[in-house]
């Protein structure tokens, strides 16, 4: 792994000359993403976010954190015990740059020896996930570092919206695997990164996937782009 994502946050939060990443996946062009929004304070992110930043109680895992951000304001807002993980060694290290105090490189399948009041997995949690078939293993995984009474926070969107109707107004999706299942490609300052799998799911297919792996599901709030913040729970 390149890090290119990682590299990009280090870059921004060390002023080493940052660009925009180019974002591609299997049913969208490249797009820019400017590095200055995994950066953005309480006030500037989306009302989805605020909402789970605010849910967040007791002892509080973000997984994914990227830059930090949610963690940030947890920490030092909210005073609340936080712990944020990454799998990217350069967003950890702007992480600790910024302040945070446990920010460790981590993967969440190999997470052992502590348990969590609340889970955040914000800005698309489900994509870690990678792929349906994989979800049961990260769903059992969540539920095996909760406390009793804790919560998992996660939102994700339902991208239908992104395939072409037919004149019946059904969705022509791919016949073969789940529509929400993307592969995925950053590039950062000419630097193409392999591509890796990554997941949107709609909220009745993770009510489902909640379900039979014991949690239960509810819809907490939906944004103004097919998107959704839920709350899962033992």
């Amino acid at each position: 792994m390149k890090d290119l994502f990682g590299k990009a946050i280090l870059d921004y939060q060390t002023n080493n000359a940052p660009e925009d990443l180019i974002t591609e996946t299997t049913i969208s062009e490249e797009d820019e993403m400017s590095v200055a929004y995994l950066f953005r304070n309480f006030n500037e992110m989306p009302a989805i976010e605020q909402k789970a930043l605010q849910m967040a109680k007791g002892k509080v895992l973000d997984i994914g954190c990227g830059a930090g951000s949610h963690s940030l304001y947890l920490q030092n807002e909210r005073n609340l015990e936080t712990t944020a993980i990454d799998i990217s060694p350069n967003a950890i290290q702007a992480c600790q740059l910024r302040g945070l105090k446990n920010a460790y490189v981590q993967d969440i399948l190999t997470f052992e020896n502590e348990k969590f009041d609340s889970i955040l997995l914000l800005m698309n949690g489900t994509g870690i996930f990678g792929t349906l078939k994989n979800t049961p293993k990260f769903l059992q995984k969540l539920k095996f570092l909760l406390n009793p009474g804790g919560q998992i926070l996660i939102d994700s969107s339902d991208i239908i919206y992104m395939f072409d109707e037919d004149e019946d107004g059904a969705y022509e999706i791919p016949a073969n695997g789940y529509y929400g299942e993307l592969e995925f490609t950053i590039s950062y300052k000419g630097e193409k990164e392999d591509t890796f799998p990554w997941l949107y799911l709609d909220y009745n297919t993770l009510q489902n996937a909640a379900n039979d792996n014991g949690l239960q599901c509810e819809l907490l709030s939906e944004g103004e782009h097919y998107d959704y913040l839920a709350k899962l729970s033992i």
